[in-house]
């Protein structure tokens, strides 16, 4: 068994009732049942001002029944054993070493049961949180409840990416001199730990965040809309994109008006201040600088720029990068 956070104990006992206190400080009120004469749990858990991170065994067939907590999300990475979850909208789950886990959704009772070795690295994310984060990749407010499927793959898509940040950000938190001496890396990890949560679940907000939405109706402009993302901080002319599109300039202004709503150049104006929030959101306030930035994706006039960043984000570039 790897211990993960060993350097941060929060209980290991024999004791259920002992096991179900704990778990509820750290996580949240529950009620727990299991084999008392098997019980050998251990809990080790961090916790700041962004997320908690835990590392939880029982090492004997357990079972948790959680109600809605309406603050938090919990997501339950299992790293060796496996578990089943049943959620009180029908939904059910079995996760594996490695290959699965579940998200907990802060409007729904969830029901889990843990085989004997099963353990799990354990966040606890609150709402506010998580949706605020959302709505900064989406570039638009989120006012409801990210509506997660219930198992969460970890072999898959982003699956893969999600551990190994959450395992990573494990490990350095227990490393003398590590994150946890230094609040900007622990909060860029933690900020990249949910972004690729929201690309690894699937959920009402995915097609957004994949951009599906915008390639379905787009059809045979998106070699063009490719090139856009790909060539952001090139010296895109809407002569160069009617290239990439083998058509004419007149018939390029055309389908964008048509299939994307607004003409070519001010999509590529979308993409690049798109790109300039996520260096800012991912910034060191107190040596990046804002019009080192955005003239890197092109924006040369500051006030104009600091003009548009603020209709498309609803906030100043400042004020991004100090968030």
């Amino acid at each position: 068994m790897r211990e993960y956070l060993s350097s941060a104990p929060v209980v290991h006992t024999t004791s259920l009732e002992e096991a179900r206190d704990a778990v509820t400080k750290v996580y949240l009120p529950h009620r727990l049942e299991g084999r008392t004469e098997a019980l050998d749990m251990r809990l080790n858990a961090v916790t700041d001002r962004v997320l908690t991170l835990g590392f939880l065994t029982y090492q004997a067939e357990t079972e948790l029944s959680m109600p809605p907590t309406q603050t938090c999300y919990h997501v339950n990475l299992t790293v060796v054993g496996s578990t089943r979850a049943v959620r009180s909208d029908g939904a059910q789950a079995a996760t594996t070493a490695g290959r699965s886990g579940t998200v907990l959704l802060p409007d729904e009772e969830t029901t889990v049961r843990w085989a004997p070795d099963a353990e799990q690295l354990i966040l606890k994310v609150p709402r506010a949180t998580l949706e605020s984060h959302l709505a900064d990749l989406l570039g638009r407010p989120v006012a409801e409840v990210v509506d997660f499927d219930l198992q969460l793959g970890l072999d898959v898509g982003s699956g893969p990416s999600l551990l190994r940040a959450v395992q990573l950000l494990a490990t350095e938190l227990d490393q003398p001199g590590g994150l946890a001496d230094s609040a900007i890396a622990r909060r860029q990890l933690e900020s990249y730990v949910l972004t690729q949560l929201l690309l690894a679940g699937r959920h009402q907000f995915s097609d957004a965040l994949a951009g599906e939405g915008d390639r379905q109706r787009v059809g045979r402009l998106a070699p063009v809309l490719r090139y856009v993302e790909e060539h952001a901080a090139e010296d895109l002319i809407p002569e160069v994109l009617a290239r990439v599109a083998c058509v004419s300039v007149r018939t390029l202004h055309a389908a964008f008006k048509d299939q994307v709503g607004e003409s070519p150049m001010a999509y590529v104006r979308r993409v690049r201040l798109a790109n300039v929030r996520a260096e800012l959101l991912a910034g060191d306030p107190t040596t990046a600088r804002v019009t080192d930035i955005a003239t890197r994706w092109g924006f040369f006039h500051q006030s104009r720029f600091a003009q548009q960043y603020r209709a498309q984000f609803h906030e100043l570039p400042n004020q991004t990068l100090h968030r």
